[in-house]
């Protein structure tokens, strides 16, 4: 049995492929390995899955994972997943090469992340080869969830919300200015809880502030990672995760401002991966 993972910072998918050529599925929480250490990762897992899934079968883990961005972070998760999955081998990979395979295949092209967090790289059909570094939540994060959602409390606290959007806000959240910044400071995992403001986001889209946040937002991310890789004006630029996927008209509109040309857009790519694995094995 083997195990295909897409992870990030809020939501794990699990593909997992029998040996009869069935495909099951299993969600689990998302985590990031420059938050949590291999014990509550070990923690987390041991709670979320489902007790169909027999551990012991497993023999191969392709793991893809946000924050998996170097060795050290890499064994923080192999640590973890070895304690559950005792027999497996286990390849751990970044979620850039996960993006980068389930959008381009064996294909060159430029993938993005767009979700919790934002990432990027310019990919030349088997590997990254370039990566505009990744800072994270505190110092970047452009165009993600996270992003959007600290603009729109900036333009809260700031008094910058149109009297309709504040009025719609404080029903969407009645914890108050004080409450906010408690949730803000106080959570274990900031970036998440700033990244859930993105459903008020989405569910007031048509409205022009919201647009020229979005908008800005998507801007900064492409001037600061996509137009620094070679050749962008003549590769698709692809992109993966929910924030990219609820926006993808105001995405369109922000790369044709920089002469770019937009390619797929998916929300996850698990079952793209799945296929990439597929494909692979049969080789």
């Amino acid at each position: 049995m083997i195990l295909i993972a897409d992870c990030g910072s809020t939501k794990a998918d699990w593909k997992i492929l029998k040996s009869t050529g069935e495909v099951d599925t299993q969600s689990t929480r998302g985590f990031n390995p420059f938050i949590q250490n291999a014990e509550t990762i070990e923690s987390m897992l041991k709670e979320d899955f489902d007790d169909s899934l027999a551990k012991k079968e497993v023999k191969q883990v392709f793991f893809y994972g946000a924050g998996c961005s170097d060795a050290h972070r890499c064994n923080i998760v192999e640590v973890a997943l070895q304690q559950l999955f005792t027999d497996a081998k286990i390849k751990i990979h970044h979620d850039l090469l996960a993006s980068a395979r389930a959008l381009c295949g064996t294909e060159p092209g430029i993938a993005c992340i767009l979700g919790t967090g934002s990432n990027s790289c310019l990919y030349d059909g088997i590997e990254v080869i370039d990566n505009v570094t990744n800072v994270g939540s505190l110092l970047g994060d452009e165009g993600s969830g996270m992003h959007l959602g600290k603009e729109l409390l900036r333009g809260y606290f700031y008094r910058e919300m149109p009297e309709e959007i504040r009025t719609a806000f404080e029903v969407f959240c009645p914890d108050g200015k004080r409450g906010i910044l408690n949730k803000t400071y106080d959570s274990p995992t900031p970036n998440v809880y700033l990244a859930s403001f993105s459903k008020f986001l989405s569910q007031n889209k048509e409205h022009p502030y919201i647009q020229n946040i979005v908008y800005n937002c998507f801007d900064e991310f492409i001037t600061r990672h996509v137009l620094k890789y070679e050749g962008n004006q003549k590769i698709k630029i692809h992109f993966v995760g929910s924030v990219a996927f609820h926006y993808k008209n105001i995405l369109d509109v922000v790369l044709a401002s920089h002469s770019l040309s937009l390619g797929k857009v998916i929300k996850k790519p698990i079952d793209n991966l799945v296929a990439f694995h597929q494909k692979i094995a049969m080789q």
